[in-house]
């Protein structure tokens, strides 16, 4: 496809961080002065995941009282209707914006009422997944779930675990996940980002909807066929895997290894700001890349609607404006 047919397809994204994809002119205008781009993101030749996470330190700033986090909401909604996004998941840590003023529930009905505003201007579909952090305690990640529990329907759709996942392996949260489980929340992980097949194993094993990155899958043909047939969606999320050096170059990274083999990928852009990037941006560089045919391109925007945390009314929508495409 060309750029111009990339822009007008109807697009579905289901891995994009709320703090990692604010706009350079919503940051500017809550911290109240200019912002280089290079605050915000990594260049092309970015050398490690710690030089990625320092760009997080700004959009954080912005996020830590309501105004911050409707306006927020509001943002990436605004730069996702420029490429013709058509349903989002936005994902973020509650946890991370809770202060004395502003308790988990503000938190969350912060970022909905502009995500709820974006939705009504712009026409784009989304749902709220939101992130226990693995540096949390269990009790506070718990807390966090059993609070967005009660939005779930209402804008919220998923759960997610994020953070260092070298450092905090899955086994650590079974527990939680399966109490999860048990009330009924949906979630995806991170998993296998870091190279530790073993997370991924365990987070399907306690019933993970989808996978966050799984490029540890890579050269593990049975855990790609138990995926391929659970029918697990695979976020992945090219060029900030390549940023960060979860693959050291694009030859190793494991795209069309994961469709050949059956799994139910979607590309995703993580985090649009940080990484420089948009959809768009993503499906042009597989397309460059791995030989993405057009049919393909097709096929990734069906999984993630496949694999989406929406209702089947909102799925019903995404199918008709893919067929309509065809």
């Amino acid at each position: 496809m060309t750029q111009e047919e990339l822009i007008t397809l109807p697009k579905i994204e289901l891995h994009c961080h709320l703090d990692g994809s604010l706009s350079r002119e919503f940051i500017e205008k809550r911290l109240g002065r200019e912002v280089g781009q290079k605050e915000l993101s990594v260049s092309d030749d970015c050398s490690s995941l710690a030089e990625y996470l320092e760009k997080f330190t700004l959009p954080g700033q912005c996020i830590m009282d309501e105004t911050g986090l409707e306006e927020a909401g509001y943002d990436v909604l605004r730069g996702m209707s420029r490429e013709n996004v058509c349903y989002a998941e936005i994902r973020f840590a509650p946890l991370l914006s809770v202060t004395d003023e502003m308790d988990c529930k503000k938190v969350i009905e912060a970022l909905l009422k502009g995500l709820e505003r974006g939705r009504d201007d712009f026409g784009i579909e989304f749902g709220v997944i939101t992130c226990a952090m693995r540096h949390h305690s269990e009790e506070a990640n718990s807390r966090m779930i059993l609070t967005a529990r009660e939005y779930l329907g209402c804008g919220v759709c998923a759960a997610d675990l994020a953070g260092a996942e070298a450092s905090y392996p899955m086994t650590e949260f079974m527990n939680l996940f399966q109490n999860a489980h048990k009330i009924g929340m949906p979630f995806t992980i991170h998993a296998g980002e870091c190279g530790n097949a073993q997370n991924i194993t365990d987070a399907v094993s306690v019933g993970a909807g989808r996978i966050g990155h799984g490029i540890a899958m890579r050269g593990n043909r049975t855990l790609q066929r138990e995926l391929a047939a659970r029918e697990t969606g695979i976020e992945m999320c090219p060029i900030s895997n390549l940023q960060t050096k979860a693959v050291q170059s694009s030859a190793e990274y494991p795209l069309r290894e994961f469709l050949d083999a059956g799994l139910k990928v979607t590309i995703n852009t993580d985090n649009r700001t940080v990484s420089n990037t948009t959809l768009t941006k993503e499906l042009e560089f597989v397309q460059k890349q791995y030989g993405i045919r057009d049919e393909e391109v097709l096929l990734l925007m069906k999984n993630a609607v496949d694999t989406a945390f929406a209702a089947d009314a909102v799925k019903e929508r995404l199918y008709r404006s893919l067929y309509n495409k065809i």
